[in-house]
């Protein structure tokens, strides 16, 4: 049987769940921009969370509570923190990207990071830029609409956003 697609409503069981344990994270990906206003649709939600055996057994507490099954596989996956954990074994499909594409790290990313309503998400340029260091051609085909509407969000919302990219060519012409 066919998931359903993502909806807000699953970003905010993940938020309340995870504020409750105190799981560092941010959301990621298309579900991220939905979250910031982006009219699109996608399968999952997409979280990134700060790689730590800590914030892993406080994942996997937050994700049970709200009704997933974590096997003991998949238990040691998301403590260890593997780059990339899919679990499919609850009311909808979560991501875990430990590890994005084309973003340093977490606390590069949490430092420009956004707080919209409950959801703290990546900005749009590093989503951006994830999408386009992953080089999967859905990400491919998608990035210009992103594109224009991180030029329309930045206009509404004037603080500049800087991605992983900007900050390490920043770095380098030091």
């Amino acid at each position: 049987m066919p998931r359903k697609e993502f909806q807000p409503l699953q970003a905010q069981e993940i938020a309340r769940a995870f504020r409750q344990q105190r799981v560092d994270y941010l959301f990621i990906g298309k579900s991220g921009a939905i979250l910031l206003g982006y009219p699109g649709t996608t399968q999952d939600v997409d979280i990134f969370p700060a790689r730590s055996v800590e914030n892993g057994r406080r994942i996997v507490k937050a994700l049970r509570k709200i009704g997933f099954a974590i096997s003991a596989q998949l238990e040691r996956e998301i403590i260890a923190g593997k780059d990339f954990v899919q679990i499919k074994s609850g009311p909808f499909d979560v991501d875990l990207v430990f590890a994005p594409d084309g973003i340093q790290s977490f606390e590069e990313a949490k430092s420009r990071s956004l707080i919209e309503g409950v959801f703290h998400v990546a900005n749009l340029r590093d989503i951006i830029a994830s999408k386009r260091a992953s080089a999967r051609q859905r990400d491919l085909i998608e990035l210009p609409l992103l594109e224009n509407f991180r030029a329309e969000y930045e206009k509404k919302h004037p603080q500049p956003l800087r991605s992983a990219a900007i900050l390490a060519k920043g770095r380098k012409n030091r």
